[in-house]
């Protein structure tokens, strides 16, 4: 039995989404120094390939446009996240309990 070619579609648009969410944090991280640019532009064209290879064999659509704006989402928070700072964790209190 033959896959759905938007079966396909809807995988690569969840694989290119991902990819955006990738490119979102690097784009931060080359931002504040932690990463080498080449990275992001490995992100770039993986994001981008994803992106156009939906466009290419159907006319524009609810599909694509869903596609695109939850990439976007998925950049806009990947650039939130990496660029917030973490807070670490203080676990010496459980690993070690005060014992009288």
């Amino acid at each position: 039995m033959p896959v759905s070619l938007e079966f396909l579609r809807g995988v690569l648009g969840l694989i290119g989404a991902a990819c955006a969410f990738m490119l979102g944090r690097s784009a931060a991280a080359v931002r504040k120094g932690w990463q080498k640019p080449s990275r992001l532009y490995g992100w770039i064209l993986r994001t981008a390939a994803c992106m156009i290879a939906l466009a290419i064999r159907h006319p524009l659509d609810a599909t694509a446009l869903i596609v695109w704006a939850v990439a976007a989402a998925a950049f806009a928070y990947g650039f939130w996240s990496a660029s917030r700072p973490r807070k670490e964790e203080d676990l010496v209190s459980a690993i070690f309990p005060d014992e009288p």
